[in-house]
């Protein structure tokens, strides 16, 4: 295997995480949420987050490596800080959305680092997946932070 897929590997495993970590995330706000229409949302995107996951997986084994399978440490993290945090403030439609809108700022971030790395290391092999990806986070990123500044503008 080359150093070029190597890196390429290793860009994309964490990015896996990445949308794992999403996947869950919208897991959680949607059982934490009442809403139904809400509700509806955060399935859709941990779904869509489901769906870029395996892309990435795909993409990996095209290149001869194992694919990542599990989510982040620090996303296990945020998401038990969710919990606890949630057990004193209650599991208010702008507490959710708050949190949802930190995760998908985190994916931002993620997805960012990773096309950096894709043009430091001229990866073009991997580059229209992770641009199109990435795309699609700051979709997910404005809707939950439309939908954020709804709920905080009705409370």
């Amino acid at each position: 295997m080359t150093d070029m897929n190597k890196e390429a590997i290793s860009v994309l495993n964490d990015l896996i995480e990445t949308s794992k970590d999403g996947q869950e995330g919208f897991k959680t706000c949607a059982e934490d949420i009442k809403h139904p229409e809400l509700k509806n949302v955060f399935v859709q995107r941990s779904a869509d987050c489901a769906t870029a996951a395996s892309e990435l997986q795909a993409a990996v084994r095209s290149m001869g490596g194992d694919p990542e399978t599990s989510t982040s440490v620090s996303g296990d993290l945020h998401r038990r800080w969710v919990d606890v945090k949630a057990m004193f403030t209650g599991k208010d439609e702008e507490a959710v959305l708050n949190e949802a809108e930190r995760g998908e700022d985190h994916a931002l971030k993620a997805y960012k680092e990773a096309i950096e790395k894709i043009n430091k290391h001229n990866l073009v092999g991997i580059r229209d997946l992770v641009e199109r990806q990435y795309h699609g986070v700051q979709r997910n990123h404005d809707q939950v932070k439309a939908l954020r500044n709804q709920a905080r503008a009705r409370s």
